[in-house]
């Protein structure tokens, strides 16, 4: 389910239209750095890593979609940042990824 979930967040970023090519590939990149960090952490910590790919699935959502809605674009993101906040000492990779897509989609304006 934590695949089928990423490989959604990918698919959502390739066809959007409403961003600019590098800004995909930045994020892309990401999600990919992304995937590697949360199949670790399923491996002790399934459920976490669920909410987590769920958190990420939900901002690449705002981040795609036609009529954003801040309030919403906020929501997903903190969230996607409280869903790893836990794991700052363990897996501060993780965390750090997070934290780079968070401030990448703001940088977009999401």
């Amino acid at each position: 389910m934590i695949q089928e979930t990423l490989d959604r967040i990918e698919t959502k970023i390739r066809k959007t239209r409403l961003m600019q090519e590098e800004n995909k590939d930045e994020l892309l990149k990401l999600v990919a750095e992304l995937k590697n960090e949360i199949t670790e952490l399923s491996r002790t910590h399934p459920e976490h890593a669920e909410s987590i790919a769920g958190f990420a699935d939900l901002s690449a959502h705002e981040a795609v979609r036609g009529v954003r809605n801040p309030h919403l674009s906020r929501l997903s993101a903190e969230g996607l940042l409280s869903s790893v906040r836990e794991f700052e000492q363990s897996h501060p990779r993780l965390v750090n990824i997070v934290n780079v897509i968070s401030n990448t989609l703001s940088n977009m304006g999401i």
